[in-house]
């Protein structure tokens, strides 16, 4: 009797403490989500009285409209423009600061100084760069001989250059878990193939990577995760512009929801994306996780 009294007071104490957690979680995370369900199935806008049961009616609207396809074609290019560069150039770095030498701290500062700098802060920066005539960009083109290029202004330019500017951000962060991989691999592992006579390339093929499996896998989930929701940048860069050509999935669930105040769409988009993203994970983890040397 005792034991069981003493089990349940645990178990009470257990709860107790995880009850601010769970509060937390059900109110901003799971009904949020059981919201957008059920308002992707009603016809909803801010200043109706209740929503309207339509069942699938938005989605049907969303993937007859051409708008919604060029949406998410944007989507698809940015994140193909990103993750591979970002994770190339975050390893890089990371293979870079793995060191013991001086001034390596003040080199992992700078590279992930970009990180800690919020995104508006960092669209706002980069869209004087970009700026026509007067952005510094053009400014070198012009200086060089070149014609300015106006790179927000046009469709073939727009994408590329809000990708270069968000691999600058993002390698930074990627850089931390890459670093942590690397500091994680047994130096001892390096000298055995240096005596073997293994070069540098190498060892960094058949070491470095295949130990690398596991943070492979996390960071290529969170860097396409991240890729796909994105907003701040375009909000403060090009709201979209030329003609949707910059318009992000994330962003057009903003547009939806409180430019055009269509509650009711803007949860249909976003029930889109949660499986969009919730895709991405599952294949991650179940064609990367068999190839992963986990130690």
């Amino acid at each position: 009797m005792k034991k069981m009294n003493r089990s349940i007071k645990t178990n009470l104490v257990a709860w107790a403490l995880l009850a601010p957690s769970l509060v937390f979680l059900l109110s901003f995370t799971v009904y949020p989500i059981f919201r957008s369900f059920y308002l992707g199935l009603t016809r909803y806008q801010l200043g109706m009285m209740k929503p309207e049961f339509i069942g699938l009616t938005n989605y049907k609207e969303l993937f007859a409209s051409a708008i919604f396809w060029r949406v998410m074609g944007n989507t698809v290019a940015f994140s193909l423009m990103t993750v591979i560069p970002s994770m190339v150039i975050g390893l890089s770095l990371a293979a870079l600061v793995n060191r013991k030498r001086k001034g390596i701290g003040f080199l992992r500062t700078a590279f992930f100084y970009p990180v800690v700098m919020p995104m508006i802060a960092i669209a706002s920066i980069w869209m004087f760069i970009y700026m026509a005539d007067s952005g510094m960009l053009d400014q070198l083109l012009i200086g060089l001989g070149f014609r300015g290029m106006n790179v927000l202004s046009y469709r073939s330019t727009v994408k590329p250059a809000m990708a270069f500017m968000y691999v600058w951000k993002e390698a930074g962060y990627l850089m931390i878990f890459f670093l942590s991989g690397l500091q994680n691999i047994s130096t001892e592992l390096y000298e055995a193939a240096r005596i073997d006579g293994a070069t540098g390339w190498s060892a960094f093929r058949r070491i470095t990577l295949p130990l690398l499996g596991p943070t492979l896998l996390f960071v290529s989930t969170i860097a396409l995760t991240n890729s796909v929701k994105l907003v701040d940048h375009i909000v403060i860069m090009t709201e979209g512009a030329p003609n949707n050509a910059s318009t992000m999935l994330l962003f057009y669930i903003y547009q939806q929801g409180f430019a055009w105040f269509d509650q009711a769409k803007a949860s249909a988009l976003t029930v889109i994306m949660l499986f969009i993203m919730l895709i991405i994970a599952m294949l991650q983890f179940v064609k990367s996780d068999k190839k992963i040397h986990y130690n």
